[in-house]
């Protein structure tokens, strides 16, 4: 994820009206929907770029919602992202079941209020911001430890002069490095 950018959504259903209607309960939000009008095109999006979350149509022509989300959790690059069922299929307690069981975090039913869904996403994506944040934050404290491994290491070598200006130098580079994205 590139820092600024909305979190990409992935919204996959065969009906494009249903499309159309995802994106505009989105609008707004600091999302980018990246639609999918079938479980192959879905995929095809997941080897594009990484999401905060998929919005799944269980019914679909072809690779359903249920097959579709096998594969995402299949797949190690894929596994953590959250999804969330969406069916205009009647509350069947087994449906809801089998959708947790391929891995959702949550199962919706047509008609759902939008503004229930847009929680649901707006903290989906929040967390994962958090996420992606810890992420660059543990990188940059890998970083940093790597220095200070170098920096011991140059004052133990090193006549105590040398020792100080070798290591000021490794850590202010450290410094610039931390503060760069």
């Amino acid at each position: 994820m590139v820092p600024g950018q909305p979190a990409k959504i992935l919204l996959v259903d065969d009906r494009h009206d249903n499309l159309v209607a995802l994106e505009a309960m989105l609008q707004g939000l600091p999302v980018q929907a990246v639609t999918a009008d079938s479980g192959d095109a879905a995929l095809k999006q997941l080897l594009k770029g990484d999401f905060a979350l998929i919005l799944l149509d269980a019914h679909m022509p072809g690779m359903d919602g249920f097959e579709t989300a096998a594969h995402i959790k299949s797949r190690e690059r894929t596994r953590q992202i959250p999804i969330i069922f969406l069916t205009a299929a009647d509350r069947d307690a087994r449906l809801a079941l089998r959708g947790y069981a391929a891995g959702a975090v949550d199962y919706m039913t047509k008609p759902f209020d939008p503004w229930v869904l847009r929680a649901k996403v707006s903290i989906l994506v929040e967390m994962y911001l958090k996420s992606e944040h810890i992420g660059v934050l543990a990188r940059q404290l890998a970083q940093l430890e790597e220095t200070v491994g170098k920096t011991l290491a140059v004052l133990a070598e090193n006549p105590p002069t040398e020792a100080v200006k070798l290591a000021t130098e490794l850590l202010q580079a450290a410094i610039r490095d931390a503060d760069t994205p």
